[in-house]
């Protein structure tokens, strides 16, 4: 951890060990008001509670840390913007993958193998983490049940108002109409499939793996009087049927795999009539980094979606390009709203910790949970990854220009390609 340390430059990090009476400064710069105004990365502490945390990270690189963590071997009073500073410092978070971290490479990717996305290990992946039970995830998400980035368009809007904003955005770029048929893939809690068929007047066909998510979305479909225009299947994407006006998906690609992605668009491709519109907002990784992120077996993925992958707007283009006749006709970045989203998600979750335990969870899911928001929270901060919501054309589609645009500002790239 000592040459991690030394290596950050941007931003400062502190390691407290109290045990030993020793504290260990990085070198780099601490942020003054002005560099936290332009963006610059926080300067965060560690305490070191447990020593066992210096083992764990020669031994398990940062995925070691994460795991000492969950163990309680450390604490942060900024969990978020220690893990934004070192995000920032890549420098040092390679050096955090020792030779002794790297001796666990093979078996982490094995693991990770064994996780792959066939229909029985996509449906394993899913139930691992949506079947934690709807009245958990109930603790910490809004009154709709999202569970993706929000769209916050003024500095006053509750994490609601941001989420209903996110789908009613996706629902405008894709121009719905009455006589349109939308097909889901991830229905999530419904929120989405609700909100279009009562909004915009068109019948939606949604799809999930997942048991608990069925249960509740077909609940609040039947409680919001749609079920004669909501059909909500529990059905893997890869065996759907039939051809669609448009297809909207919410965040659900990652979890397909890399491996996967191909097919995924393929999927969406032919089930869309030939002047359909397809809406796919994704996290995505930067580009640079694909590829190892694609083989490691990280702290997200063995400890909160297994099986899953973040791909790159590059890769998701080349797949788009290799399997589907589909153009993409306009993609809006929304990186700076899933921190503020994940921040609300983390506020939440630990002002409600007396009924996560009512509910059976410990402290060591507990102190898991909160490392997840904190480190995705970070990630965003530091912009290492991204979301993005794309609109993705049939030939045929004459879909109306102003609902490419409808998001306003953060355009990638304006009309087909």
């Amino acid at each position: 951890m000592r040459r991690a340390i030394e290596r950050v430059r941007i931003g400062s990090v502190r390691i407290e060990d109290t045990a030993r009476g020793e504290t260990l400064t990085s070198p780099g710069k601490a942020a003054d008001e002005k560099d936290r105004t332009a963006g610059a990365a926080p300067d965060a502490a560690l305490r070191v509670l447990d020593p066992a945390l210096f083992s764990a990270a020669a031994f398990g690189g940062s995925l070691g840390i994460a795991e000492a963590y969950i163990d309680g071997a450390w604490e942060s009073d900024d969990l978020a913007g220690l893990i934004e500073t070192m995000t920032a410092n890549l420098a040092a978070m390679d050096s955090l993958e020792s030779p002794l971290a790297r001796l666990s490479g093979p078996l982490s990717r094995a693991a990770y193998w064994l996780e792959r996305n066939t229909r029985a290990g996509s449906r394993r992946n899913i139930v691992a983490h949506y079947d934690l039970g709807n009245e958990f995830f109930g603790l910490f998400l809004d009154p709709t049940m999202s569970y993706s980035c929000g769209i916050f368009e003024n500095g006053a809007a509750t994490l609601e108002e941001a989420q209903v904003e996110k789908i009613d955005r996706a629902c405008r770029k894709l121009d719905l109409r009455p006589t349109d048929h939308l097909l889901e893939i991830g229905t999530g809690w419904g929120a989405l499939a609700v909100h279009a068929a009562a909004r915009y007047g068109c019948r939606v066909t949604t799809t999930t793996i997942s048991d608990e998510q069925h249960r509740l979305a077909t609940k609040r479909v039947q409680d919001a009087g749609l079920a004669d225009r909501v059909t909500v299947l529990k059905q893997d994407y890869r065996d759907l049927s039939g051809h669609f006006d448009k297809l909207v998906s919410i965040e659900m690609v990652e979890a397909v795999g890399a491996a996967q992605l191909p097919t995924f668009f393929q999927v969406c491709s032919e089930r869309l009539k030939p002047d359909g519109a397809a809406l796919i907002q994704a996290i995505v990784i930067r580009d640079q980094f694909f590829a190892r992120a694609a083989r490691r077996r990280d702290f997200l993925k063995k400890y909160i979606f297994p099986g899953s992958c973040l791909p790159s707007v590059e890769v998701m283009t080349r797949a788009v390009a290799a399997r589907t006749d589909l153009r993409t006709w306009h993609t809006e970045d929304l990186a700076p709203h899933y921190a503020t989203t994940l921040r609300m998600w983390r506020d939440a979750f630990n002002g409600r910790l007396n009924d996560v335990r009512a509910l059976g969870f410990d402290g060591r899911f507990i102190r898991m949970w909160d490392y997840y928001l904190a480190y995705c929270e970070g990630a965003f901060r530091a912009r290492h990854v991204g979301v993005v919501q794309t609109l993705l054309t049939k030939p045929l589609s004459r879909i109306a220009p102003a609902s490419a645009h409808a998001a306003g500002q953060g355009v990638r790239g304006e009309g087909p390609t």
